[in-house]
């Protein structure tokens, strides 16, 4: 079950900025108000409000920012957005899914496209990458809340797929359908998580040479610059060396 992964070096680069802390903050403004139009203000009965906020927590969003982003959803001047999901092939042939906001969604492709033609890659339709990955929930913790074993015992006990622990901290999957279930179970033990939320983990990552790697890491971060795109995942795989390099 537990095992060494590079997923969440792909999510989330270790000592790399993603990008200017006001746009990180926007994006997940945007997230919380979403959530919150779509169901319930209260994050105890929405669970994807509630894992927009543990996400704009762990970016150390102010809670005021926060409660703001609620109340725009229920005050009726809350911009209308679209979610949109591109899927197209980068540098080696990579498969990449891009998830996306938008309240313009020609500008939105438009951009989109641009990145993938200039990196040397080419957006594709939708479904056409999608099928290599699993949608799974996914939770992170810190890895001072237990050690790998007390980890994957009680996450086993919860219900999930896979555990996979580093010196990071600890990441669960499960079915995208008990993530609520398995959630609850960890925090019961562990406290708040870092993370919870549906990710698409690639089914089978591949290797890719460090010019490549390089090329698709620049794509990726371009990607995730974008002030409409929320998330960005990968099924390549990058060496030891070279995440060192990008993390040095």
């Amino acid at each position: 079950m537990a095992g060494h992964s590079q997923f969440k070096n792909i999510m989330h680069r270790k000592g790399k900025v993603d990008a200017v802390r006001s746009k990180v903050f926007s994006k997940l403004a945007r997230e919380i108000t979403v959530a919150a139009k779509m169901g319930m203000p209260d994050p105890n009965m929405n669970p994807r409000l509630r894992a927009a906020i543990l996400a704009a927590r762990a970016e150390n969003m102010p809670k005021d920012n926060i409660q703001r982003a609620i109340n725009k959803a229920s005050g009726g001047d809350a911009e209308n957005y679209d979610e949109i999901r591109y899927e197209g092939y980068g540098p080696g042939g990579a498969a990449i899914i891009v998830e996306a906001m938008t309240d313009n969604r020609n500008r939105t492709a438009s951009d989109i496209r641009s990145y993938f033609t200039k990196s040397g890659g080419n957006l594709a339709e939708t479904g056409a990458v999608s099928f290599m990955f699993d949608r799974v929930g996914y939770i992170e913790f810190g890895p001072d809340v237990a050690d790998a074993d007390a980890m994957l015992e009680a996450a086993i006990d919860a219900g999930a797929d896979d555990v996979v622990s580093s010196e990071n901290g600890h990441e669960i999957y499960c079915d995208q359908g008990t993530l609520n279930e398995v959630t609850k179970a960890l925090e019961d033990k562990f406290g708040e998580p870092k993370a919870s939320k549906l990710v698409w983990k690639p089914q089978t990552p591949v290797a890719v040479d460090d010019e490549t790697g390089e090329k698709l890491m620049k794509l990726m971060e371009s990607l995730e610059e974008h002030d409409d795109v929320q998330s960005v995942y990968g099924n390549f795989e990058l060496s030891d060396a070279l995440m060192q390099k990008m993390a040095g």
